[in-house]
């Protein structure tokens, strides 16, 4: 890669910084790393949701993210979802001694920069070690800085080797192109939004709980808290009065008591069956607890409308949204969503969710949607919007497995 006579000095100007440290968060896992900058911090979500996909994409991959300053990466940590394969980290500062120390820890297979806020130094080094790097979902407010304006050769002489440029508007294309980035290199893609992914199940026990259910209609609560567990039952047995043959799918938060929770149960005079047991729900049964998390994918699958629990009680923050409806549940939820509030909010505007504040409200809307015509229209919207931005990310993992297998060109700038 050439250096612009705007690089050479930026590159000179930096190291008259004093913050040339860089401590990383962690040890570099063995095997593959596909590091992610996600200069649009408040996208992180999308951020996350791609990772996942990426590392179940491929076996083995570990995935980096990277937070432009600070005040987002402290942000990040409060609603970070713990995942042995993802790690977060403060993007270093861009003095080069920062940066080199960066990189020989690291050390990434390939490198994603997702919307603009170009920092040139990290970038510089990804092409000088030869490191596939792919620009997606950029906005033209991503390359609206003073230095853009000023320096428009830079940000071309570090766009221009990257194996892949994606936008994700006709604004962001233009400024890209008044930047002197060759315009047949660009491509124009939907914004970057999280889409979710199925969880799965066997589809043997699919099979058989189906024809053991044999039509009865379901409703699930997940992730439910203790203090969620008298509304939860309460709301149940409010939509019983009119549908007498409702079963109850009762998922409890990971570490909550299971005796306390099915000694409550039967207090409240419901019958209980229980899945972790070998325990099949028969006629009688009005109450399914399945405490393992690792069923969801099968409980989504035939529960029509889903109870978002962790949502009610307060501290806990919810729980990803996308799980239910890219299975084709309706999903209800309560006000305290403050990890996922895009997600639910996006589904509720589509009018695949809808929020409830109490027992009454969640009976209520539990007996309204387990007619088959009111859950579908909710499940269709749902499907819709998990679909949307699904080329995009489809797209980038096609291009990770290619970098990563040795397949991207990397284009070379001219000086």
């Amino acid at each position: 890669m050439g250096r612009s006579l705007g690089l050479a000095a930026y590159r000179a100007l930096s190291r008259r910084t004093s913050e040339g440290q860089f401590v990383p968060s962690g040890a570099r896992p063995v095997g593959q790393l596909v590091w992610i900058h996600a200069a649009e911090a408040q996208n992180l979500l999308a951020i996350q949701d791609l990772a996942q996909r990426l590392c179940m994409a491929r076996f083995g991959l570990h995935v980096l993210i990277t937070l432009p300053d600070q005040h987002s990466y402290d942000a990040a940590q409060a609603t970070w979802q713990p995942d042995e394969r993802m790690h977060l980290e403060l993007a270093p500062t861009e003095h080069p001694h920062a940066v080199n120390a960066f990189w020989r820890h690291w050390v990434p297979d390939m490198a994603i920069w997702a919307w603009g806020g170009l920092r040139p130094n990290l970038l510089y080094h990804a092409h000088k070690k030869t490191c596939p790097v792919a620009l997606i979902d950029a906005d033209a407010s991503g390359f609206d800085g003073r230095r853009d304006r000023w320096l428009p050769d830079l940000s071309r002489q570090l766009l221009q080797p990257c194996a892949a440029l994606l936008v994700r508007s006709s604004a962001a294309l233009k400024k890209l192109e008044n930047l002197g980035v060759s315009t047949g290199r660009i491509d124009v893609t939907p914004p970057l939004q999280a889409g979710g992914h199925a969880l799965s199940c066997h589809e043997s026990d699919l099979a058989d709980l189906s024809q053991t259910l044999s039509g009865r209609p379901v409703w699930l609560a997940s992730n439910v808290q203790q203090a969620e567990l008298k509304t939860v039952l309460k709301a149940h047995r409010q939509a019983m009065r009119l549908a007498h043959r409702l079963l109850l799918v009762l998922n409890p938060a990971e570490g909550s008591p299971m005796d306390a929770f099915a000694r409550q149960i039967t207090d409240d005079g419901l019958r209980l069956a229980d899945w972790s047991a070998g325990d099949s729900p028969d006629d009688a049964t009005q109450v399914l607890l399945a405490p393992d998390h690792r069923d969801l994918g099968l409980f989504y699958r035939v529960a029509p409308v889903t109870f978002m629990g962790s949502s009610l009680a307060t501290g806990h923050s919810g729980r990803n949204p996308f799980e239910a409806a890219t299975l084709g549940s309706a999903v209800l939820y309560g006000p305290n969503v403050r990890r996922f509030m895009p997600f639910y909010s996006r589904l509720a505007k589509a009018g695949a969710a809808r929020i409830v504040k109490d027992a009454e409200t969640l009976g209520a809307a539990v007996t309204q949607l387990i007619a088959p015509d009111q859950a579908a229209a909710m499940a269709h919207a749902g499907w819709d919007v998990v679909s949307q931005g699904a080329d995009l990310t489809d797209r980038v993992i096609e291009l990770v497995q290619a970098g990563l297998d040795g397949e991207l060109t990397v284009h070379n700038a001219r000086a």
